[in-house]
């Protein structure tokens, strides 16, 4: 057919109109009078009748309003996820209230702290400050000339004395896992079958025990305000909260939860809300998925949770627009169909997965590795969420760009020295905080406070690690206070000393950064937390604090990779001669203690022995034509000796193909199968890097055991110039070790602690003539260690001394030690003692010291009740720690008012004599440090090994 023009067709059907009817149609009408009695009729029946005769019953009323009622709650919620999350705007005096703060229990006097010294979480003042808070809040912060008078106010003359901000951790488990620890009080993980790895639904607030002691000693340590988080089995593991650290704070005294919480007082849609999730090897080991499996299972929740999201704003629009229309009916409807949807019961489930979807939940991740890290930020993209925190993040230093480059100013939340305790943990670096920071990635230390090796306590202890690498001061202090309260989105309130901020405050003894910086006063919501009655008596033997104390710590000397080799290459040949010069303290027996007033030592070292040790001007001859190290602030200590049960046997401590092996409980207690580990050891790894770095020279070594019987330990060097076949093991067999308490026990042939005491006292008695190795033990010709915490299984430790007098017994561990101290020096039991820091956190060590502002430390009990002792760390990751074996040192000494020279000894002679270590003085390694290593910031320079007079230790490094 030929195509028409559109136009023509157009003039084709008008020219041709239908064909008119041949005859006219017919069209009917009705009369007007029908029609109008149609209209009448109809009138009556759905106008006039139903107003009359029709109405609504009540119940039909009752049920209209319900769905009204249903319908405007509905459209509630709609609004509420539609409103963003609160920001508050920037505090200022007087711009806010704390929501905390009650007429019966919370702060009704003002409060003057004079001449501070104040960190306000961004800088510190130049010069001092008077510090005004009232009501939970600080009211001003001025010159501490100007001249305040307030009536009835409380005045503290701090005398310069440090005040900061409260500390900030933003990781924690504490009031959940309740200390002591049971495993019926332990509420962190929620792992059941019926849930699996994705458990967003579950609130950490539901666990969380109002009554845990563990809340007080971490507020003794500064902490005020904490991010308890669930644990890190699930990939999504449950809603996190924080809280100010303070128990019965509430009106009546009591304990609730509700008035831990930090936003206790706030309405509730206004509070902040976390997720704690995890990526890497947690899950993936509970659950037996791969990465790529964990992935997509939490891929596939996200999608579900965004399908669901897609449904509740389609419900809004409609609901909306039909409370609009006001059709009742229409209503009925809608509503009706809303209840039958299956994905109704979704929405409980599913509520925090969708409101991260909406902004309204901040993410913080456990993640340590790269692959983890930049998949969860693919994440993040592809659904539309922000990450706070890469929680631990240990390897985070590696790649700070690609996390600066999802541009969400990601927090690192980390450890500054913990690592090696599992593969993820294997890539931790003591310099990570200041890679991060040069990188501008926010860092923030945290505690993971567990068990007492993670006690939150010491949170500071970590930014005082990190800035002794490196890491600024004034970066190292935000680490734990304004940095975490910016992650956290509660920086408008905690975090910062400052006017209109709530009045938590920390009065500390010293620089905050320096070794045992404790704390005299904490204020929590302008509440004192600390008697100071128990202050005093806890820092009885602490001196008073003078100007050196006022003044920030040093960092740890660097040298350039060309300087370090130009020296090593000098040094480190055999029968070299050098000087080193700038020394200020020595710790060697024989030798000058310390230079007489601005003046220096000098010390001349030649084929490793020291020739000359005096003036500079009298070992000028001497030291002629030789390499001179110059040094500012030169310390020559012994080489240390560290007690390990993993060093040289473990280098991931939870992969046993990193390992030499665990014994288990059910290991055999006969002397034949006795386990030594001088046949298992490596003399190489990142612990030996630690070591060195430590100035640790030697360490003894025992099995790892989980049971009673432990086994024979080994003395090994740790400069890694040596290897098992020319010297590396010192001494082949050091003692013999066995475990008494809750952790070894529970075999069939060991099931109760009193079946252990009982199998010690049978091997001691049956092996006395015999010619075997617990023969030695049982004689006194080798050491007994016998591991130990609880006190009264000390106690049975001490009867048996008692009724063998001969053995050499020695209680390795220790924990319950100080309550016993004057029984173990009658009995002249020494201790190893592990719990310098320790913690009431197990059942069986409830009694334990925790250590000032609120009790006597271990240390200071021991030494005044003249026990012989000596420090050792202990922990799943203590190689990792072993490197500040001279800071504990320190530690200890502040507090029990030892000379410099006993706090070296409780790391070096004190361990050798103990052991019985045979070292002849004139053949003893030597460390030459620059800085005091009993402070933060000194640094190995070299080190001698006095066996074979050859510098074995040259600016060691480790990472």
């Amino acid at each position: 057919m030929r195509d028409v023009p559109l136009g023509n067709m157009y003039k084709q059907l008008a020219s041709n109109p239908s064909p008119t009817p041949s005859r006219r149609q017919y069209r009917p009408k009705l009369p007007v009078s029908i029609i109008t009695a149609v209209i009448f009729v109809l009138g009556i029946q759905f106008v006039i009748l139903p107003r009359y005769v029709y109405q609504l019953s009540p119940s039909e009323i009752r049920l209209t309003q319900f769905q009204l009622d249903a319908l405007d709650e509905g459209l509630r919620k709609c609004q509420a996820d539609r409103t963003p999350l609160i920001e508050y705007p920037v505090t200022t005096a007087s711009s806010r209230t704390n929501a905390r703060w009650n007429p019966s229990t919370g702060q009704n006097e003002t409060v003057i702290l004079r001449n501070a010294t104040l960190f306000d979480g961004e800088k510190i003042f130049e010069n001092t400050v008077n510090i005004v808070f009232k009501k939970g809040i600080v009211e001003s912060v001025s010159d501490a000339g100007q001249s305040i008078v307030i009536p009835g106010a409380k005045i503290f003359d701090l005398e310069g004395k440090y005040v900061t901000p409260g500390l900030v951790d933003m990781h924690s488990h504490h009031l959940s896992m309740s200390w002591p620890m049971l495993s019926s009080t332990d509420d962190t993980n929620e792992m059941n079958p019926a849930f699996g790895p994705l458990t967003p639904f579950v609130r950490i607030v539901d666990s969380l025990k109002a009554y845990d002691y563990a809340t007080t000693i971490i507020a003794s340590g500064g902490v005020t305000t904490s991010l308890i988080l669930p644990g890190s089995a699930n990939i999504m593991g449950g809603e996190a909260v924080v809280v100010k650290n303070v128990l019965k704070s509430g009106d009546n005294e009591e304990f609730v939860v509700e008035e831990l919480l930090l936003e206790h007082g706030e309405p509730v849609e206004n509070r902040r809300r976390y997720m704690k999730m995890a990526c890497g090897e947690n899950p993936r080991r509970v659950y037996k998925h791969t990465r790529m499996g964990n992935a997509y299972i939490f891929r596939k929740q996200m999608e579900r949770a965004k399908e669901l999201k897609g449904k509740q704003d389609t419900w809004c629009l409609k609901a909306a627009a039909l409370r609009d229309n006001g059709n009742v009916a229409a209503i009925s409807s809608f509503l009706d169909a809303s209840s039958k949807d299956e994905s109704a019961t979704d929405y409980l489930e599913f509520d925090s997965s969708i409101a991260i979807l909406r902004g309204k939940v901040g993410i913080n991740v456990h993640c340590y590795e790269p692959e983890d890290f930049e998949d969860m930020i693919k994440h993040s993209k592809e659904f539309g969420f922000r990450i706070q925190a890469f929680h631990h993040a240990l390897s985070a230093w590696q790649v700070p760009e690609m996390i600066k480059a999802s541009g969400e100013n990601i927090t690192i939340a980390t450890f500054s020295e913990f690592g090696f305790y599992k593969k993820e943990a294997y890539e931790a670096n003591l310099w990570a905080g200041k890679i991060l920071s040069d990188h501008g990635v926010p860092i923030a230390y945290k505690s993971d406070h567990v068990e007492s090796e993670t006690n939150a306590k010491y949170l500071l202890f970590q930014a005082a690690t990190g800035h002794s690498f490196h890491l600024p001061e004034l970066l190292a202090l935000q680490s734990v206070t304004s940095v975490p309260a910016k992650s956290m989105q509660i920086d408008h309130r905690v975090g910062y000393a400052k006017p209109g901020y709530d009045a938590d405050l920390v009065v500390w003894d010293s620089h905050p950064l320096l070794v045992g910086a404790t704390a005299l006063q904490v204020y929590i919501d302008g509440k004192p937390t600390l008697d100071p009655k128990k202050v005093e008596e806890s820092l009885s033997n602490v001196q008073a604090a003078n100007s050196k104390e006022l003044s920030p710590p040093m960092m740890r000397t660097t040298v350039s990779t060309e300087t370090k080799e130009e020296l090593c290459n000098k040094v480190e040949k055999a029968g070299t001669k050098f000087t080193v010069t700038g020394i200020k303290n020595s710790y060697l027996e024989g030798q000058p203690a310390a230079a007489v007033a601005s003046d220096s030592l000098a010390m001349v070292v030649d084929s490793g022995k020291i020739v000359c040790f005096d003036s500079t001007e009298k070992c000028a001859s001497i030291s002629a034509d030789s390499p001179v190290i110059s040094l500012k602030n030169g310390h020559v200590l012994p080489g240390l000796t560290a007690v390990s049960l993993q060093l040289g046997l473990a280098e991931i401590t939870t992969d046993s193909k990193t390992s030499d092996g665990e014994l288990k409980k059910s290991a055999s207690s006969d002397p034949k199968h006795a386990v030594y580990a001088k046949y298992g050891v490596h003399l190489e790894g990142r612990g030996f890097a630690r070591a060195r770095i430590g100035g640790v020279t030697m360490a003894v070594t025992a099995p790892m055991s989980e049971g009673f019987t432990i086994g024979v330990s080994t003395g090994i060097k740790t400069s890694g110039k040596k290897t098992i076949l020319d010297g590396g093991v010192f001494q082949d067999d050091v003692a013999v070790h066995f475990s008494i308490g809750q952790s070894s026990k529970g075999t069939d042939s060991l099931p109760t602690i009193s079946s252990e005491i009982s199998k010690l006292r049978e091997l001691v008695a049956e092996n006395q003539t015999k010619d075997n190795i617990y023969g030695k033990a049982a004689n006194g010709s080798i050491p007994l260690v016998v591991h130990a915490d609880n006190e009264y299984d000390i106690m049975q430790l001490i009867k048996i001394k008692q009724e063998y007098p001969i053995l050499n017994l020695i209680v390795y561990g220790g924990y319950g030690a100080p309550l016993v101290a004057k029984e173990l020096a009658e009995a002249k039991i020494p201790v190893i003692l592990t719990a310098n820091r320790g913690a009431p956190a197990g059942f069986d060590v409830r009694f334990s010291l925790p250590g000032p502002p609120l009790s006597r430390s271990p240390a200071a009990v021991l030494t005044e009740a003249g026990v012989k002792y000596a420090l050792s760390v202990f922990g799943e990751g203590e190689t990792s720690h072993i490197h500040n074996i001279p800071i504990e040192a320190g530690w200890a000494a502040k507090y029990a008012g030892l000379s410099a020279k006993q706090a070296v000894n409780l790391v070096s002679r004190n361990v050798e004599e103990i052991l019985g270590l045979e070292v002849e003085e004139t053949k003893r390694d030597f460390v030459v440090w620059e800085g005091n290593p009993l402070e933060f910031g000194a640094s190995v320079v070299l080190g001698v090994d006095g066996e074979d007079g050859v510098v074995s230790l040259c600016w060691p490094e480790s990472n």
